[in-house]
């Protein structure tokens, strides 16, 4: 084995010291200042860059589906009309997506009582009736049940 050591530290040109210890010194691992950001910025920065992200998709394949449809019209083959089949698909995917975002953004930034980012309190201050329709049409048969109607013609008044 030694006259592996040797050949090798002659075809390297480096000493061959049998009594080499290697030594190791411990470096302190640097440490990173993490700041401490809100959930409701970081999911804004989020949707954002996930919206840009997806509209600029749907541009470039609104164009590419042009381009499909052109091939498939002059080409008059089945399998270029099934190609753009399925980008249109892809496309409405996207949209989707990019509907979904919105939902998913309102549903990350809620505040502390539990509503939603970009949605107002309605108070309702005037309301005539509250409760479903079948309950308002019973209130107003009660009420026409209850009121005396005069039948009297109006010239004989």
């Amino acid at each position: 084995m030694s006259k592996t050591n040797d050949k090798l530290s002659e075809l390297f040109n480096v000493d061959n010291e049998k009594d080499f210890v290697p030594t190791m010194e411990i470096l302190p691992v640097p440490t990173k200042k993490q700041e401490i950001v809100p959930v409701k910025e970081v999911a804004e920065q989020d949707t954002e860059f996930a919206r840009e992200n997806i509209k600029g998709l749907i541009n470039k394949g609104g164009e590419a589906l042009d381009n499909l449809l052109a091939v498939a019209r002059e080409s008059e083959h089945p399998r270029a009309y099934e190609v753009a089949a399925a980008m249109i698909k892809n496309l409405s995917d996207s949209n989707k997506d990019l509907l979904n975002i919105q939902k998913t953004r309102r549903d990350l930034t809620k505040d502390e009582n539990g509503i939603a980012g970009n949605t107002k309190n309605m108070n309702i201050d005037k309301a005539l009736f509250v409760g479903s329709t079948t309950e308002l049409i019973k209130a107003l048969n009660d009420v026409e049940k209850n009121t005396i109607k005069d039948v009297t013609p109006e010239n004989d008044k």
